[in-house]
C-alpha cells in the first residue's frame, strides 16, 4: 500500500470522523487499517476485477473522488466469512445533518415542485437541503423553510433520524414536521417552479399511487401520519373523508 495524496486524505478523514470507520464487536464488515491487510485487501479486489476485464485501478483504497459536497470513500474490508476486499461509501462534506421539512399549513400539507437534475424530472416533495457544519438541525430546517417557500416556522417537530441509502451512504437525515401561518414565492433560482398545499389524504394517494416518488418526502409524510400528527391522512386507503 504506497502512499498517495487519496490515501493520505482517507486517513484525515478516519482522524476527524472515527464514528465513520469504528468496527463494531458485532460487525459483520471489517473496515481493515493494518498496512499488510489492506494491501492483500486490494490484491483480492484487482483480481477480481482483472477476471471480469475491468480497470484494476478501481482496486485503489482511500479517497475515491471528493468535491465541495461529496467524498467517496473506497475501504479495505473483511467480508463475513473471512473474504477480502473493498467497499465503497459516499459521505457529505462536514458530517452534519441533512433536514427535511413537511410544512403544515391550515391542516395541509405543503409541497414544492422542484426539478431535479440527477432525475431529469420535476417532482412534487417536501422541501430539504444539506446541513451545514456547526449549525443545529432546527436552525438548519428554519433557514431551508425560508429559502424555499419563504415561511416562517410556529412549531417544529422532530421525527427523527432517516437512512436515506444504508448501503452506500453514511448520510443521516433529520426529519421534521413544521406548522406554519403562511407561504411566500418559491426560490426558482433553486429549480423550484410551484408550492402546492394538499391535505393530507390526498398527498397518501399520491405517494399510493407513485406520483410522489421522493423517499425524503414519502418517510416524513409516514413518521408524521403514524404519530398522528396529520389527522385523518388516508395512510391505507389513500383518501381523505
Amino acid at each position: 500500500m504506497s502512499d498517495t495524496p487519496d490515501r493520505r486524505r482517507y486517513q484525515e478523514l478516519r482522524a476527524r470522523l472515527p464514528e465513520l470507520f469504528r468496527n463494531p464487536p458485532d460487525a459483520a464488515v471489517e473496515i481493515l487499517d493494518d498496512p499488510a491487510e489492506v494491501t492483500a485487501a486490494e490484491r483480492a479486489k484487482a483480481e477480481a476485477l482483472r477476471a471480469r476485464g475491468l480497470p484494476v485501478e478501481w482496486s485503489r483504497t482511500g479517497v475515491a473522488y471528493q468535491d465541495e459536497w461529496l467524498t467517496l470513500l473506497r475501504d479495505p474490508v473483511r467480508f463475513p466469512g473471512g473474504a477480502l476486499g473493498t467497499y465503497l461509501r459516499s459521505i457529505s462534506v462536514g458530517g452534519a445533518y441533512g433536514v427535511v421539512l413537511l410544512p403544515v399549513l391550515d391542516g395541509a400539507v405543503v409541497l414544492i415542485e422542484h426539478f431535479r437534475h440527477a432525475t431529469r424530472r420535476w417532482h412534487l416533495e417536501a422541501p430539504r437541503g444539506f446541513g451545514e457544519p456547526g449549525v443545529p438541525a432546527d436552525e438548519q430546517a428554519a433557514r431551508e423553510l425560508r429559502e424555499e417557500i419563504a415561511a416562517e416556522p410556529v412549531r417544529l417537530v422532530d421525527l427523527g433520524v432517516l437512512h436515506p441509502d444504508t448501503g452506500t451512504c453514511t448520510d443521516e437525515v433529520r426529519l421534521y414536521l413544521v406548522e406554519i401561518r403562511a407561504v411566500g414565492a418559491p426560490e426558482t433560482g433553486e429549480g423550484i417552479r410551484a408550492v402546492r398545499a394538499r391535505p393530507p389524504g390526498e398527498v397518501g394517494a399520491l405517494i399510493r399511487d407513485g406520483v410522489i416518488t421522493d423517499s425524503f418526502t414519502i418517510a416524513a409524510f409516514t413518521r408524521a401520519s403514524l404519530r398522528g400528527l396529520l389527522g385523518d391522512a388516508g395512510l391505507i386507503t389513500g383518501t381523505g373523508r
